[in-house]
């Protein structure tokens, strides 16, 4: 039998959780319903060599959505934020790395921060106020293998999907 959480760390975690799944699902919200919609978001990604574009405007939208969703309620949280790692590896790549650090120059500050506290939270687990903790299946997947399932799938789904289907436009200087 485990032993419970201090409220402390449940809230914590609660908020951390919170707010990391809302703020990704708000993304995939607003690829949906906000700006140039899907239409527009696949003409950006085409733009940027996520080709074809259509595809991949609909799986970011809705990887942002589920895996937002499902740290917000802490079911199955390594595998959510695998997710949340595979789309801030992807957006790193293909928006941010050439701008250096700082997101205020469009830099991968915020994708690596948001990919970061995905794989924390994973590797902590998501407290006792979850669903994975309801579900009795909290202590089976953080710790180690939290870690490993988030930060390792995270990692090989964004560079497999980069692998296949990246395919930048040709610079003006080629």
């Amino acid at each position: 039998m485990e032993t419970a959480l201090p409220d402390e760390i449940n809230v914590v975690l609660l908020l951390l959780r919170v707010a990391l799944g809302l703020t990704i699902a708000a993304h995939g919200y607003g690829k949906f319903f906000h700006g140039g919609r899907l239409p527009g978001t696949a003409g950006w990604f085409d733009s940027m060599g996520m080709r074809p574009g259509h595809v991949h405007a609909r799986l970011a939208a809705t990887t942002e959505v589920v895996t937002g969703m499902l740290l917000v309620v802490g079911l199955l949280t390594p595998f959510a934020a695998a997710g949340l790692v595979g789309l801030m590896v992807v957006a790193g790549w293909t928006v941010h790395r050439y701008n250096g650090f700082f997101i205020i120059k469009e830099g991968w500050e915020y994708v690596f921060i948001l990919a970061i506290v995905a794989v924390s939270l994973a590797t902590f687990g998501p407290g006792d106020w979850s669903l994975d903790a309801a579900l009795d299946i909290d202590h089976d997947l953080d710790g180690w293998t939290g870690m490993a399932i988030s930060a390792g799938l995270g990692l090989a789904a964004g560079v497999g999907l980069l692998a296949v289907f990246y395919r930048p436009p040709p610079t003006e200087d080629a």
